[in-house]
């Protein structure tokens, strides 16, 4: 196999972090020696996670066994998952904010026409719905656990509370239209083909504070793995607790 220098697209002190959040795993359970320091093994999860390269890439490139890539990315998720903010945590940062953004993605998944769960009408294609929350200037705040793709935005939303958390919170949410009867916390557009002119100017001055909202998805979608994932479903949410982890100590 063919080897070559590469770079992945976070700071080091990413790297940092997670090297300190290991090293403590490793302190904690009493751990002598392995295969890789703790260094190496933080390396391992971004280079996975960011630039979407395999188990086997990462065991040629780093001389240790698929197996061991294997427990060393999945010891590095869960311990970062553990860390990711609740969405009672998350509340409190967005009642700082003039308002909050939630919109919903489709993670794709490798899965054939059978799995009728998982397959999203809107999308054409297998995957698993997340709801994200993003603060007036579209940082990440928080990402819900997945659900099947074939859960509807709204229903996803209310399945994890947080409806009633915005509005126990009272603060004021934009969505789009998938949203439609969430209640009072979330504003989204008019529908209709014969608007009057102030439900147009309405819906244009919507549009131009949710789609800042876009930028929290970009940031979830720049971690390429989540752009196409073949692992269990019962691991994506733990992906995804893990991205938003590293994203915020990224920044």
């Amino acid at each position: 196999m063919l080897v070559y220098p590469s770079s992945i697209g976070l700071s080091t002190r990413t790297l940092q972090y997670l090297t300190g959040r290991l090293r403590a795993r490793r302190r904690a359970i009493g751990t002598r020696w392995r295969r890789l320091p703790v260094g190496n093994q933080a390396l391992l999860v971004p280079a996975h996670l960011r630039c979407g390269d395999t188990y086997a890439q990462l065991a040629t490139g780093f001389r240790i066994s698929t197996a061991t890539v294997y427990r060393y990315i999945h010891e590095a998720i869960d311990v970062l998952a553990a860390l990711a903010p609740t969405l009672d945590e998350a509340m409190k940062t967005v009642r700082t904010k003039a308002f909050a953004i939630l919109d919903g993605t489709l993670l794709p998944i490798d899965r054939i026409a059978a799995d009728t769960p998982y397959y999203s009408g809107k999308h054409k294609r297998h995957g698993m719905n997340v709801q994200v929350l993003t603060d007036p200037f579209g940082r990440l705040l928080w990402a819900s656990p997945a659900l099947p793709g074939s859960t509807h935005d709204l229903t996803a939303a209310r399945t994890h509370g947080i409806i009633d958390a915005l509005a126990e919170a009272g603060v004021k949410c934009w969505a789009d239209k998938a949203y439609q009867g969430a209640g009072r916390p979330v504003r989204v557009p008019f529908q209709g083909r014969r608007l009057k002119r102030w439900m147009r100017l309405y819906n244009s001055s919507h549009a131009k504070i949710r789609c800042l909202g876009e930028q929290g998805m970009a940031t979830l979608k720049g971690w390429r793995l989540l752009r196409k994932l073949r692992c269990s479903t019962n691991r994506i949410t733990d992906i995804v607790k893990a991205v938003v982890v590293l994203q915020h100590a990224s920044t």
